[in-house]
């Protein structure tokens, strides 16, 4: 808490300077630990994780379950989705300023409500963090043995995993460098399939109105539009993972919040326009909304019925090395760092906190991220509904911890300092968490029964932390930071 002057006192009783956020994350030795982790990342560095991390095409790989949960009408559950990820990322660029440290919705709720809140939220979260890595090698895995099938799943995701986390072990910088290479691969799939598309659409290849996959009067409703934006939100996963490398970053913490916001920005708008574009040339509407995309092609249908079967292939292969490995990657790195920030507050193992010496990495927590994406990924690989039953998890999890990051906006910025920027700090919270508690309460139902399980679990470890005097707390701050 600062004193009235706008300062905090310090051990010998002498005011100490306020700390400006304009600098690279301020220095975490201010909130009481050692910086460990290697600065060397850049706003672009930044953006290009999160673009990486949300995947340019990912709705390629979704795009038929997403069609079909609302009603046709996918470029609406997109923006819609877009729209309520904006509030979240506005909130996640003024908690960054806050707290510039690795662990993200677990720093920002622990520090900015209390402790043990902080832990419910991290554990949450875990929920999304844990097991999107799982989800992704098994969606690339299952599109390369579609093609290969002489390589069963389980010998593909064990192959991505490895990979992966070599990369991964080698440091942050090598990360970066191949974020680079696999975003322009991406962006030119992309574009060759929207240039295809656009001229398929000239040449009168489209089906249905124009505005049909933003408004369908045959089939709209909010609940049935909500829930498809649960599943739709699932390519915005990732912006928040920038926040993860708050630790990493040379950027001030402005930037570092901007970079969050533009990621989210430029995705959204790719997003909208693939899945508008797609919407239109489905060559089968009516089935696909009666019987859905249970084999996972319905974009590749679509982008053989625009241009060949050339670019059908082609969008599939570049789903299936966009997912399993570019969007894995740091997917894995930033698991790690979520585990690693959890272990150093001596709320998960404290072996998950060591940090490699050479290439400045959290070592164990990354291989411990391969280890459980092997498990739950193989396990999956098996059941019929993996797959869904996977990505409804993930959704869930992030969704959940996302309430608890407004409301540490509010508490925070509000109650605590007295904020009266009144539309950054309140209305757009408040805003952004309301359409999420919607989004989530429109949820599969599954989900929400092993998240709220997964929820009642963490609860429990919680109650036994304070039965057995080990609460939940975290470093005291040395200086008063100006925010």
């Amino acid at each position: 808490m600062s004193s009235p002057s706008g300062t905090s006192p310090s051990a010998s009783g002498a005011p100490l300077k306020a700390s400006s956020d304009a600098t690279p994350a301020a220095g975490v030795e201010r909130f009481g630990y050692k910086q460990e982790l290697q600065r060397s990342l850049s706003f672009a560095d930044l953006l290009i994780y999160g673009l990486i991390f949300m995947v340019p095409i990912a709705p390629f790989g979704i795009f038929g379950g997403v069609f079909q949960g609302s009603g046709g009408m996918v470029a609406l559950a997109y923006i819609i989705g877009m729209i309520a990820m904006a509030f979240t990322a506005l909130s996640y660029a003024q908690m960054a300023r806050a707290f510039p440290m690795a662990g993200s919705v677990y720093t920002y709720a622990g520090r900015g409500i209390a402790a043990p809140v902080g832990f419910l939220a991290g554990w949450v979260i875990l929920l999304d963090y844990v097991l999107v890595p799982a989800l992704l090698y098994l969606i690339a895995s299952a599109a390369m043995a579609s093609f290969v099938p002489a390589i069963p799943i389980w010998a593909w995701l064990i192959g991505f995993i490895v990979l992966n986390t070599l990369v991964n072990y080698m440091g942050i910088e090598m990360t970066a460098r191949l974020n680079k290479i696999m975003l322009v691969g991406e962006l030119i799939v992309l574009a060759i399939f929207l240039v295809i598309g656009i001229t398929a659409l000239a040449q009168g290849k489209g089906h249905g109105d124009l505005l049909s996959p933003l408004y369908d009067s045959t089939t709209f409703s909010w609940p049935l539009v909500f829930g498809a934006v649960s599943v739709a939100v699932l390519s915005f996963l990732g912006f928040d993972g920038i926040s993860m490398l708050a630790e990493e970053s040379r950027e001030d913490t402005r930037r570092l919040g901007r970079s969050m916001v533009a990621a989210l920005a430029l995705a959204g708008v790719l997003f909208v326009v693939q899945t508008w574009v797609a919407a239109l040339l489905t060559p089968d509407r009516a089935t696909l909304l009666a019987k859905g995309d249970p084999a996972g092609t319905a974009f590749y249908d679509t982008a053989e019925y625009a241009g060949g079967h050339w670019l059908s292939v082609l969008t599939a292969v570049a789903t299936a090395v966009a997912w399993g490995f570019a969007n894995s990657l740091v997917a894995q790195a930033a698991t790690s760092r979520l585990l690693f920030a959890m272990a150093r507050d001596g709320q998960l193992p404290k072996f998950l906190a060591k940090v490699h010496p050479k290439h400045k990495i959290p070592v164990n927590a990354t291989f411990v991220v391969a280890a459980v994406s092997l498990i739950f990924g193989v396990y999956m690989s098996r059941l019929s509904d993996g797959i869904s039953l996977l990505t409804s998890l993930v959704n869930f999890g992030a969704m959940t911890a996302f309430l608890a990051l407004h409301v540490s906006v509010v508490v925070h910025y509000v109650i605590r300092k007295g904020s009266r920027d009144w539309w950054r700090h309140l209305i757009a919270p408040a805003i952004g968490f309301l359409i999420l508690l919607y989004v989530v309460v429109n949820a599969n139902i599954a989900a929400q029964v092993l998240g709220f399980v997964w929820l009642l679990v963490g609860l429990a470890i919680l109650a036994y932390s304070y039965r057995v005097g080990r609460r939940p707390t975290l470093p005291a701050m040395t200086t008063e930071v100006s925010e």
